[in-house]
């Protein structure tokens, strides 16, 4: 009898082992069984071995791995703690556990319970092109990004386009609102779901089903989600569904690295969720990634922060070296020092694998890049396009080829219709056959251009007349007269795209003592494809290295308007500020410039208040209006008057008073007491 005690205890030792590798906070969290609890997971603290332990732990006492529902962001976060969770599992079971994202989930429901709502499940899944080209044909009046965007907040604010038209107060919206009802026809018509319909029409069948809410619920007894803090509206409700019937859930994220609410996440659902579910909190502060010199800016920092949960990060590994401020009178000088010093890394046996360089803002990867190349030091840019390859700055450069080389067809192609001018893909051809083996450029001044429309040939002709009026400015007016004659960089809606225009118009101010001619050579030298390699340093925004860690990072733009930007949530700026100096783990330099080009001008620009308040130079806190992103044309909540659009942002002593438009009923509110919609 004794020795069967003995084996039990034996056995039951041996599935725990994984136990043992935990930190007592770890430890708790993961043996934490019943109720819901919220693991606040610190930078580096190994939240998903946390999460992945309490899910081999749950499994290891025989509970069903079909009565376990794991809810992740990306495929990969979930396939790989599927597999260090069963790893972490001694005896066989069943079946894996399901591990999936929000919208994989949302796709297995649908395909079983879409016929709920009078659909077919034969349904076919549309991605973010498909949903663009859609709206283009809808409309073309309105850049398919901005309708695909705005069109997505609608559906995750649960707005109808009747809501959307009743509280729109300028035409573009009143005009979007009409698009989206045609678009959401479109859908049904062709029986056809995007993105947020996987979980829009997953929580629609379930809010009007309520057995079946009650039996999925059911059937999901313990429910985990990772990365809690970039959740939005309708996954938050989406969850209370799944714990109609009972209260195990167990999140884990960090408040203070919630950094997508341009994305629609919402950073109050993580510090709500105590209150929401009735939560048990655990937090986790032990830091196994950075010395404590790092750690002491990243816990300076985030203590501005107002809206969070109050935690400190402490390092794991002790001591290193203090974080360094470079200063550099402009962008040129900051990318030279800044490639000098990986230079010299990599030549001392640093692999430039463990070398990062962050910004907030994709504009400011150029002058990085250049200083780069000029080093002979290959890179890597995550996440995105090199400065040279971008839509925007093609579009230029294809300008500037054609102004001094009219007879360059490709060019000539590529931007007659940039901005729109009304010449389509039917002009094109109509040219082509007609012109024979001469350049369009030329056919289109020698031509009467009889067999186009009267309208076609008269804008035809004004453009070759532009381009001719081009060729006779210097560099200097011919930036002024671009946007002058054909307002290129206005014409982009996205705002990414118009600060690398005036990048771009920077950079060629800096270069006013060369010929057009000479800059385009020179800026093909440039552009040149960098050496193929595996091993490259890497290059990205903040946003991109989510979830990475360097040894050795540099991150640049510490300036008033660059980082933070202006006009955005600060909070939220700064816990992007938190994610960037958490990255590190060995050494970390913070770089501001004195000057830098602003909407194409050079400006003497302020260092960023974040070099202050992470307590590495001295100096007075910039004292500058926090506000909470909201700004004329947001759409927003109140919790009597309900959803409104900002029509209106002054100041009110030291607050913010808003003037909303609640569906023609105009109120003037403090910000404090308004929400994003």
């Amino acid at each position: 009898m004794y020795k069967k005690i003995f084996d039990i205890i034996k056995i039951k030792s041996e599935k725990m082992d994984f136990l043992e590798e935990l930190n007592e906070a770890q430890k708790k969290a993961a043996t934490h069984i019943d109720g819901a609890l919220l693991i606040l997971a610190g930078a580096g603290s190994g939240k998903t071995k946390t999460l992945t332990s309490r899910l081999a732990y749950l499994l290891s006492f025989g509970i069903d791995p079909a009565n376990t529902l794991t809810l992740t962001f990306t495929n990969k976060a979930a396939s790989e703690m599927r597999e260090r969770a069963l790893s972490l599992i001694q005896q066989n079971i069943p079946h894996p556990p399901l591990l999936l994202t929000f919208h994989k989930f949302g796709l297995l429901f649908l395909k079983l319970y879409i016929h709920l709502i009078n659909r077919d499940n034969n349904f076919v899944i549309i991605d973010s092109d498909d949903q663009k080209k859609i709206l283009k044909s809808i409309s073309a009046d309105l850049p398919p990004n901005f309708m695909s965007k705005e069109i997505s907040k609608y559906k995750n604010s649960f707005l109808t386009s009747d809501e959307v038209f009743a509280l729109a107060n300028e035409e573009v919206y009143k005009k979007l609102a009409l698009i989206y009802d045609k678009y959401q026809k479109y859908l049904l018509e062709n029986n056809l779901v995007d993105f947020d319909d996987l979980l829009l029409l997953t929580y629609r069948i379930l809010n009007e089903n309520d057995d079946l809410a009650k039996e999925i619920s059911q059937k999901y007894q313990y429910v985990m989600v990772d990365e809690y803090q970039d959740t939005n509206e309708i996954q938050l409700l989406l969850l209370k569904k799944l714990c109609l019937t009972h209260n195990n859930i167990c999140v884990v994220g960090d408040d203070d690295q919630s950094i997508y609410g341009f994305r629609g996440a919402n950073h109050k659902n993580i510090l709500d969720f105590e209150k929401d579910f009735n939560a048990e909190v655990i937090k986790l502060e032990l830091n196994y990634r950075s010395t404590n010199q790092i750690l002491t800016a990243a816990n300076n920092l985030i203590s501005f922060n107002k809206n969070r949960y109050n935690k400190k990060l402490i390092s794991a590994l002790g001591d290193g070296k203090e974080v360094e401020v470079l200063e550099n009178y402009n962008e040129t000088a900051e990318a030279e020092v800044i490639a000098k010093r990986i230079k010299t890394l990599i030549d001392s046996g640093v692999s430039p694998n463990e070398i990062a360089i962050l910004y907030r803002i994709n504009a400011l990867s150029r002058s990085i890049e250049d200083g780069l190349r000029n080093y002979g030091i290959a890179y890597k840019l995550v996440g995105g396009m090199k400065f040279y390859e971008r839509e925007e700055i093609k579009d230029l450069i294809s300008y500037l080829r054609l102004i001094i080389n009219p007879d360059d067809d490709y060019s000539f192609k590529r931007i007659v219709n940039k901005p729109r001018r009304g010449i389509g893909k039917t002009t094109l051809i109509k040219l082509e056959e007609a012109k024979g083996n001469i350049s369009f450029f030329k056919f289109i001044k020698d031509s009467s251009l009889k067999f186009l429309s009267k309208k076609a040939a008269k804008t035809l002709k004004e453009f070759t007349q532009i381009i001719e009026y081009f060729s006779t400015l210097n560099i200097e007016e011919l930036i002024e007269a671009i946007e002058e004659k054909i307002e290129l960089s206005t014409s982009y809606k996205d705002e990414d795209k118009r600060r690398n225009i005036e990048e771009f118009y920077g950079m060629m101010r800096e270069r006013n003592d060369l010929t057009l001619r000479e800059f385009l050579n020179e800026l093909s030298l440039e552009s040149d494809q960098d050496k193929l390699s595996d091993n490259l340093i890497n290059v990205m925004t903040i946003h991109a290295s989510k979830g990475l860690e360097f040894e050795y990072l540099f991150v640049i733009g510490l300036e008033e308007g660059f980082f933070p930007l202006n006009d955005a949530d600060i909070e939220e700026e700064r816990r992007l500020a938190y994610v960037a100096i958490t990255r590190a783990k060995k050494e970390l330099t913070l770089s501001y410039v004195k000057s830098r080009f602003l909407r194409g001008q050079r400006e003497n620009v302020k260092k960023s208040r974040f070099l202050t308040e992470a307590g590495l130079i001295k100096g007075e806190r910039v004292n500058l209006q926090e506000n909470s992103g909201i700004k004329k044309g947001t759409l927003v909540k109140h919790k009597v008057f309900g959803t409104g659009r900002v029509i209106g942002v002054n100041k009110a002593g030291n607050k913010i008073k808003l003037k909303i438009d609640f569906g023609g009923s105009i109120r003037e509110i403090l910000s404090d007491f308004i929400e994003k919609a």
